[in-house]
């Protein structure tokens, strides 16, 4: 991974999520949410969150120098 990926990962960990294990929380309840995802499972909220999370990841996997 590049360092401009790394900071921008680290950014976004502190920034958005304050520690990384708060982000495994979010991206472990996404795995969750694959699974269970039915109508009244999990709240909007919760939901769109991971969603962020993800969205996150992502693009900075997607990052170039």
């Amino acid at each position: 991974m590049k360092k401009k990926q790394k900071e921008y990962l680290s950014d976004l960990i502190d920034e958005s999520y304050g520690s990384p294990s708060r982000l495994a929380q979010h991206l472990d309840m996404g795995v969750e949410m694959l699974f269970y995802l039915e109508e009244d499972t999990f709240d909007k909220r919760e939901v769109q969150s991971v969603v962020s999370a993800l969205k996150g990841i992502i693009l900075a996997l997607r990052m170039r120098e």
